[in-house]
């Protein structure tokens, strides 16, 4: 059903977001949207691409599973899921696979079912706004109880492995980087970092806007309506992308899902149905400088 004159080479400059291929060997064809599997030849599959960006893409084979391929794809990410999974009910894709060398990676999962709550967030209503919100919340409180191990019982932050975080507040300018061992040690790297970026507003002020912590939990560190997604009942099938997930200070995820962005009005229906709060402006001062 394909004509090999018509198609290009399977590589990932060639693939574009939210596009469909019809993949046979290493050469895509275009994919009618009514296409369905059954219409394939045994040697074809279809690829849909979910998400290609900094380096990294995330493609989906035959509506069945899912990899994560490219540059800082990392062991981490990997261990974070199969942390989560063996410890809670919360629901994320589950690790088939995995394949790691010095500057990539690739990870292959299950697909969560359902659609991303980003594409259905603002039809939502008032009531399912706030199911939707209690739903996460209770999935952190669950992914926050996980115990952590005892080898990194030191850390007051690191990766899901141990390895030092990837987030542009934390990321050691100094390499190799030097452990975060204690709540003031991750305080000095958000203001050292603040003033190397050209930080002066707060400059004698963000040490002391900074939240203090005693509490380290385990974290997702990016939970935003791209990462969620809902089924048509409104009820959270899965969170996904756990690239940044480890252990931080108990008030990481709150700072970060409520940190400014542009999803209507996600973060104050997410700040009005949060169990806990915190004040974040010293973090949201330095965020403004380093993101």
């Amino acid at each position: 059903m394909t004509d090999a004159s018509g198609g290009i080479p399977f590589k990932t400059q060639n693939l574009q977001e939210g596009d469909r291929y019809i993949k046979k060997g290493r050469v895509l064809f275009p994919c009618p949207s009514s296409l369905n599997i059954s219409d394939l030849a045994p040697d074809q599959e279809i690829l849909i691409v979910l998400s290609k960006q900094m380096g990294r893409i995330v493609l989906e084979y035959d509506f069945s599973y899912v990899t994560k391929s490219g540059r800082g794809v990392r062991p981490a990410e990997a261990e974070a899921m199969r942390l989560v999974s063996k410890h809670t009910s919360v629901p994320l894709p589950e690790v088939f696979y995995t394949d790691f060398r010095p500057d990539n990676g690739r990870i292959e999962m299950s697909r969560i079912p359902g659609s991303p709550l980003k594409e259905k967030w603002d039809t939502l209503d008032e009531k399912s706004k706030e199911s939707v919100c209690l739903q996460i919340w209770d999935m952190v409180s669950k992914i926050r109880a996980i115990p952590r191990p005892p080898e990194l019982r030191d850390l007051v932050q690191c990766a899901a492995d141990g390895t030092p975080s990837r987030d542009p507040l934390l990321r050691d300018l100094k390499d190799p980087a030097r452990p975060l061992t204690k709540d003031s040690d991750l305080q000095a790297r958000i203001f050292e970092r603040y003033l190397h970026f050209a930080g002066r507003r707060y400059e004698h002020k963000l040490p002391d806007m900074l939240p203090r912590s005693d509490c380290t939990v385990f974290t997702h560190a990016d939970i935003a309506p791209r990462n969620i997604m809902i089924d048509e009942q409104k009820k959270v099938t899965g969170i996904l992308d756990w690239e940044f997930a480890g252990w931080y200070p108990d008030y990481w995820e709150y700072a970060q899902i409520l940190r400014p962005a542009f999803w209507d009005d996600w973060s104050i229906w997410m700040e009005r149905t949060a169990p806990q709060k915190w004040d974040i402006s010293g973090i949201n001062a330095a965020r403004r400088v380093l993101f």
